[in-house]
């Protein structure tokens, strides 16, 4: 996948999250509940932590650190990006946690914390909630899963391999 198309994909998923975020904050207020369904809400909610809250509770520090992780994690994926060209699936698994890993990382840079407002439960129980840009990092992690095991079956049984 040409480095370009996997940018534009990435930017596209960047674009809609941080719409998303934009539309949701101008909507409602912090904290206020929209239930949707028996299953799914829409609520406004800030993380300063990183995936499931880790370290929300902190004085600040965790800001710039998970800043730094992210900034890194963008600029190894776009190196990768463009060494594993040839690898479609990879590539495209990157682009979505890279658009992903950008719109939290506009999030934590300009506002400290990262946006969050979609929350699916059953019954009393709340995943926590969660925003566009984890759906596609997680979405990419998923298929970039996949794939090593899909590579992996290739690998062991050559002969079954179209060529």
């Amino acid at each position: 996948m040409k480095l370009s198309i996997s940018l534009s994909i990435a930017a596209f998923i960047l674009t809609l999250d941080l719409a998303s975020k934009y539309w949701v904050e101008s909507a409602l207020e912090f904290g206020q509940i929209i239930p949707l369904t028996s299953f799914f809400n829409l609520v406004l909610t800030y993380n300063p932590g990183a995936a499931f809250s880790f370290l929300s509770d902190q004085s600040g520090w965790q800001r710039w650190f998970l800043s730094g992780i992210a900034g890194t994690a963008v600029l190894l994926i776009i190196f990768f990006l463009n060494r594993y060209k040839h690898e479609q699936l990879f590539c495209f698994s990157l682009s979505l946690v890279l658009g992903g890993a950008s719109g939290n990382l506009y999030d934590r840079i300009t506002l400290g914390h990262v946006v969050d407002f979609l929350d699916f439960y059953i019954g009393s129980y709340h995943w926590p909630a969660f925003n566009i840009a984890d759906s596609a990092i997680f979405v990419g992690a998923a298929l970039m899963i996949y794939d090593s095991f899909r590579n992996k079956k290739d690998q062991e049984n050559p002969a079954e391999k179209p060529e």
